[in-house]
C-alpha cells in the first residue's frame, strides 16, 4: 500500500509475497495447535496444490473473458510474458491458501459444532440426477457467453456441479456424499475458509498498485473493499470447488505413490 518513490519499481511484485506469507502463517498456526500441517507433513501434496492452483485460476480467468466481471489496473507497460509470470504466481497461491485455512479451522471443534448431525439430504436416483445436473450445468456454462449479464453466477456454480456430477456418474465419492447422513461439517468449513481468504484477498487488493476492479451486473452496490456485498456469496461454492480440485490432486498423488511402491 506504500507509494514511496524509491519502492516504485518493486510495487507491482508485492502481492504474491503477501499470500506466500499468509500460507506460511496459517500452516504455522495449524502446526502449533496439532503438531502437524501440510507444509511440514505433506510438502509434496502442498507443492502439487501450488501447481494445480495456477491452472485452476487461469481457467476462471478464461471464463471471465465471457462475463467481464473483473478487470485489472496498474499493469500498464508490462509485456505479455511479464504479465503471465506476475499473474501465475498469485494464482498459484489460491488452493494452498484455502485448503490451509480449512485445515486450521478444523482444529476448532466448536466452530462447526452440530454441523456433523444436521439435516440429511437424500437424492432419489442419484446417477440419473447427476446426468441431469451435468447437462444443465454444462449448458449453463456454455450459455454465459450468450447471456453474461444474467448467467454470470454460473461461472462459480457450474464447474462445481460438472465435476461432482461426473464423479457421481463414474462412481467416485463426491464432496456432497456426507450430506446423506446429515454431516455438513466439511461443506460448512470449506465455504467459511474461502470466505476468510476472500476477505483478505479483497482487503489487500483495495490499495494495491496492481489490482482488480469488479463490474458485476445488478449487485454492484454496498461494497466491502472493491467487492459488492452480495458478491461475497460467490466465495461459498468457490471453497467447495477448491476442495474438489484438491481431492483430485490427492487421488493422483496417492495413485502415483502406489505405483512406485509396486
Amino acid at each position: 500500500w506504500t507509494r514511496f518513490d524509491w519502492f516504485a519499481d518493486y510495487q507491482i511484485y508485492t502481492f504474491s509475497p503477501l499470500w506466500f506469507g499468509y500460507i506460511g502463517v496459517v500452516n504455522a498456526l495449524t502446526f502449533k495447535r496439532t503438531g502437524g500441517s501440510m507444509l511440514t507433513h505433506r510438502p509434496k501434496y502442498l507443492a502439487m496444490l501450488f501447481i494445480a492452483s495456477a491452472v485452476f485460476w487461469w481457467y476462471f480467468e478464461f471464463l471471465n473473458r465471457f462475463v467481464q466481471n473483473w478487470y485489472y489496473t496498474g499493469i500498464d507497460g508490462i509485456t505479455p510474458t511479464q504479465y503471465a509470470i506476475l499473474a501465475t504466481l498469485p494464482f498459484a497461491t489460491v488452493l494452498p491458501a484455502v485448503l490451509a485455512t480449512y485445515e486450521l479451522l478444523e482444529t476448532f471443534p466448536r466452530l462447526s459444532a452440530g454441523m456433523d448431525s444436521y439435516k440429511p439430504i437424500q437424492v432419489p436416483k442419484p446417477k440419473m440426477t447427476a446426468v441431469i445436473v451435468l447437462a444443465v450445468a454444462a449448458t449453463g456454462l456454455l450459455a454465459i457467453g450468450i447471456f453474461p449479464d444474467y448467467l454470470y453466477p454460473l461461472l462459480w456454480l457450474s464447474p462445481l456441479f460438472i465435476f461432482t456430477a461426473i464423479e457421481r456418474i463414474t462412481g467416485v465419492e463426491t464432496i456432497f456424499a456426507t450430506l446423506s447422513t446429515g454431516n455438513w461439517r466439511r461443506i460448512y468449513l470449506l465455504g467459511l475458509s474461502a470466505l476468510i481468504c476472500g476477505f483478505f484477498w479483497e482487503m489487500w487488493n483495495i490499495y494495491s498498485h496492481a489490482k482488480w476492479i469488479y463490474s458485476i451486473p445488478f449487485v454492484d452496490t454496498m461494497h466491502i473493499f472493491e467487492m459488492p456485498l452480495l458478491g461475497y456469496a460467490g466465495y461459498l461454492p468457490f471453497g467447495l470447488e477448491c476442495a474438489v480440485i484438491a481431492d483430485l490432486c490427492e487421488k493422483i498423488f496417492l495413485s502415483e505413490k502406489t505405483k512406485k511402491s509396486l
